[in-house]
């Protein structure tokens, strides 16, 4: 316990996918006892249904955290020790264009939410929206952690820092579902690996693998050439119908070339290269990875309020295991003083030596009570380190639009992304215009 309750504020605390699993962890976290746990949205009625969720978790857990709600969003972060944002301005809404529009002109993008023209137009909207909630975090609670969830990931969190002097950091998940399907291919805990990651968020590599003396990158390798044929007979069919499943194929492959393992799911890294998503590639299907459409995300969100709908019905069912989510520990080492090892999202201090400093890069990193601090890997294969480089140098083209509203700059980005080596010069110019009007009541900066 401390001397005074922690108050920890997830804005988006509406978020039928991430409150849930957050707001557990931290309820399970036995130093986290007695917190505040402040939630935060422009969904008054999500944030409620959500409140009486956790209320719960909190009452079958007896951890004395105490869970509010706060429309206002000064009155809600006044006071923070620490910030987590999992917001998406526009929400579904907003992402059908990013999805729909593009798919018009020929570009199609199994996530879109972080690269490709989805990417982008997501990033226009979200970074003032983002920054403004930083800065008046900053304006109330200038010793505040801020934790950001929030996609795209990179260019966010390169954005609070430019705009304000708010100790930050990014997490995403993606390595964990990774490392889980590695320790059950090999037969081995996933507790007892050591990872060397290096890279950008969605596109980050692991650098070496090893655990009990064995190198595991090299028996990857060994089972993929072994194996290749039995990941490779899957039905095509299934493709569009479990588009969200990482059938491995395409980071495997990747392996046999660079050497070393992409952490994100197969559907975010196919975005990252010209190739993956192309016609010739069936738009992904010949890899195993398939197009999240709207539907299937509007799917998704249904059965995630019914869940939580029926679990508050019914609170004996709720589940009380941990989440792969890292905040509940990081918050929990930052207020204890222990020290921990996660993957951060951080600015480039020297931890990965080829690509340019204060770039948002994510690598493994040490949490204890002075904060985050990435662990240093050296350089990145020089292959890995060009196609990284291309991704790091729209990501600040597509920041400096946002701030000034610049449309050359958004157009530069776009015709610069991967994706779009199909379009074509005049279409890309017809296609971000349609983006950029799709989403005008978000974009002001571009009138």
């Amino acid at each position: 316990m401390h001397e005074k309750p922690l108050r920890i504020v997830l804005i988006g605390g509406g978020s039928y996918a991430w409150t849930p699993r957050i707001a557990t962890d931290i309820m399970l976290e036995p130093a986290l006892a007695g917190s505040v746990l402040v939630l935060h949205d422009i969904d008054l009625a999500a944030q409620e249904e959500l409140a009486t969720y956790c209320r719960l978790v909190s009452e079958r857990l007896d951890t004395k955290v105490q869970v509010e709600t706060e429309s206002d969003l000064k009155k809600a972060v006044q006071g923070a020790d620490f910030v987590l944002l999992t917001i998406s301005t526009g929400g579904l809404d907003s992402m059908t264009h990013d999805i729909e529009i593009p798919a018009r002109y020929g570009v199609m993008q199994s996530v879109g939410d972080t690269v490709g023209p989805g990417g982008l137009v997501r990033s226009l909207r979200n970074i003032p929206v983002v920054v403004d909630i930083a800065q008046t975090v900053e304006s109330v609670a200038p010793e505040a952690w801020f934790l950001n969830y929030t996609n795209p990931m990179s260019t966010l969190t390169r954005a609070i820092y430019a705009k304000t002097s708010l100790k930050t950091v990014g997490l995403c998940h993606e390595l964990f579902g990774l490392l889980d399907k590695v320790a059950a291919i090999l037969g081995i805990e996933r507790d007892t690996m050591v990872a060397e990651v290096g890279g950008i968020n969605h596109l980050s590599w692991v650098l070496s693998l090893h655990a009990e003396g064995r190198d595991l990158l090299a028996e990857m390798k060994t089972y993929w050439l072994k194996n290749r044929d039995k990941f490779l007979d899957f039905d095509k069919d299934d493709v569009s119908r479990e588009p969200f499943k990482d059938r491995m194929i395409l980071k495997l492959s990747l392996l046999d070339i660079y050497g070393c393992l992409a952490t994100a799911g197969d559907r975010h890294v196919a975005e990252f290269f010209p190739y993956f998503l192309s016609e010739g590639a069936h738009h992904g299907a010949d890899y195993g990875v398939g197009l999240t459409t709207i539907d299937d995300r509007r799917r998704n969100l249904a059965a995630a309020q019914k869940r939580v709908r029926d679990l508050i019905k019914h609170p004996d069912r709720i589940p009380l295991d941990p989440s792969n989510e890292a905040a509940s520990n990081i918050i929990a080492s930052i207020a204890e003083g222990r020290e921990t090892i996660h993957i951060l999202n951080l600015p480039n201090k020297g931890q990965i030596d080829n690509l340019p400093r204060e770039a948002i890069v994510e690598t493994m990193g040490v949490v204890g009570p002075n904060g985050p601090k990435g662990i240093a890997v050296g350089e990145l294969p020089a292959g890995v380190a060009s196609i990284v480089r291309r991704h790091l140098e729209n990501q600040e083209m597509t920041l400096e639009a946002a701030f000034t509203g610049d449309r050359n700059l958004a157009l530069q980005a776009l015709l610069n992304d991967p994706l779009m080596e199909g379009c074509g010069f005049s279409l890309a110019s017809k296609m971000l215009d349609e983006l950029l009007e799709a989403h005008a009541s978000f974009l002001p900066q571009f009138k």
